[in-house]
């Protein structure tokens, strides 16, 4: 094989190695991330796979649920942004 040839073998490789790797991140792994959620262990069964079933999305349906169990449907004020430069 020429240098050339390799060369762009090796480029090929590398484009599908970027293609195999998925483009974005199951709900699984988001709410591990986010909540700390483990969706592949039932907390109240112990084992069983955690299922989503609904996401519900409209604000007045929420805040129905919500008051139902007697929690507060208005979300916490926004906290201010920082500054650049702090962490």
């Amino acid at each position: 094989m020429t240098t050339i040839t390799l060369a762009a073998a090796k480029i090929v490789d590398a484009g599908q190695a970027l293609q195999a790797r998925p483009n974005r991140i199951s709900w699984a792994r988001l709410l591990k991330r986010v909540f700390d959620i483990d969706m592949h262990t039932c907390p109240n069964w112990g084992g069983g796979e955690l299922k989503i079933i609904a996401a519900i999305l409209e604000r007045p349906v929420i805040e129905k649920i919500l008051t139902h169990l007697g929690l507060d449907p208005q979300p916490p004020p926004r906290g201010r942004a920082r500054e650049a430069g702090q962490d």
